[in-house]
């Protein structure tokens, strides 16, 4: 019926390029699904490229729907971020997923993900190893080793976990389809695929990239690209701003207040204050996302009232998503946006303030575009 593809693109490179060619191998003419992070995502990052161009992006090179992954799920946790994802594919009747993996053993990851869920020990032996210093996911991976001798260290991996275990606790009829990685995650050598991030690397150095994206890319990644550095000095007024209710924000966990004051007194860039709040139970990546969240306002309150996915926000389609949402439109019960209008969702409106935020270290000419297309601009039509 039609394939999903759960996505950053940040940025659209050769390796999504090589991916989506694979599913469409797999599922021959059956439309292919895209929800895709916003202007920020998992790793508590700014996106390379705006929602807009990515969308823009993923249509050109094969996509027949795109739609957007709100902001209270694209920048959380690997579970709050498939949870999201995965309500978003069952909503939209997509019944399968495809997603990358370096093991490329759907049988091993749905066993895994069994134990996950239902085995006692398990959770028993994370919230032992949390206790003892270890953080999350590194709490997961021992406890996976430690009870079936499979070591799951690799990010596809780990997130490929967390869709099979969401697909499982939402009874939803998705069946996962594997494409095997080509390449080492972070390696850069002669081929002409390696990882988003390390892409970006490159490009804070101004290093060429050309050779690791498709041509629609290269030609949109000569405007401004947005880094988390960018945005320190909002940052740091924010926790001035609110520095006796830092915990008020969402992924601020207790202690961590005291640790975020501290650190911010001795930080001259961004990079320094993770650094000074950084221990060894808390990830860089959390870290981001926690600042982000501190960064764009986002409190704990408005998360806890924002934990379902309220609405379906299509950011372009294809002639084929087209007759795909002509013939689903009927069945679907979460409302689907075109539009921007302030009655829709509370979650609607937080992505204005979402892109304000974002938008608030270009040109002032720039920062009217994004806000004017965040409220006006309809989905980009191939």
């Amino acid at each position: 019926m039609a394939v999903g593809i759960i996505a950053e693109y940040n940025p659209f490179h050769n390796g999504h390029l090589y991916h989506i060619g694979e599913v469409k191998k797999k599922v021959k003419d059956e439309p292919i699904i895209i929800i895709l992070g916003g202007n920020f995502l998992q790793r508590g990052e700014a996106s390379t490229l705006n929602k807009w161009d990515k969308t823009l992006l993923a249509l050109f090179y094969g996509a027949d729907l795109v739609v957007e992954l709100p902001f209270p799920f694209a920048t959380q946790s690997a579970d709050s971020f498939a949870h999201g994802a995965i309500s978003l594919l069952k909503a939209l009747n997509v019944d399968k997923i495809a997603f990358g993996s370096e093991s490329d053993d759907i049988e091993m990851l749905q066993k895994l993900a069994d134990i996950q869920l239902n085995h006692k020990e398990y959770h028993t032996l994370v919230k032992t190893l949390m206790k003892e210093g270890s953080n999350y996911p590194t709490a997961q991976s021992k406890a996976l080793k430690k009870l079936t001798g499979t070591e799951i260290k690799l990010p596809n991996d780990i997130l490929a976990l967390s869709y099979l275990r969401e697909i499982k606790k939402q009874n939803a009829s998705i069946t996962p389809i594997s494409i095997k990685r080509t390449n080492d995650f972070h390696k850069l050598d002669n081929s002409s695929i390696t990882s988003a991030e390390s892409i970006r690397n490159l490009l804070k150095t101004n290093i060429s990239v050309s050779k690791y994206i498709p041509e629609e890319t290269e030609k949109l990644l000569t405007q401004v690209i947005p880094k988390n550095e960018d945005y320190y000095p909002f940052l740091k007024y924010q926790i001035y701003n609110n520095w006796n209710h830092l915990e008020k924000f969402q992924t601020v966990d207790e202690g961590m207040k005291t640790r975020i004051q501290n650190a911010i007194k001795v930080s001259n860039t961004y990079d320094e204050l993770i650094n000074h709040i950084k221990t060894k139970r808390y990830t860089y990546n959390r870290i981001q996302r926690m600042l982000t969240h501190i960064l764009c306002n986002f409190t704990k309150d408005e998360a806890n009232q924002m934990k379902e996915i309220e609405y379906i926000r299509i950011l372009g389609f294809s002639v084929l998503g087209k007759e795909y949402l002509n013939t689903i439109k009927k069945e679907v019960k979460l409302p689907m946006i075109t539009t921007f209008s302030k009655g829709n969702s509370e979650m609607l409106n937080l992505e204005m303030r979402i892109t304000a935020c974002y938008s608030s270290i270009f040109t002032e000419e720039h920062q009217k575009q994004l806000i004017e297309d965040e409220y006006k601009k309809g989905p980009i039509q191939k």
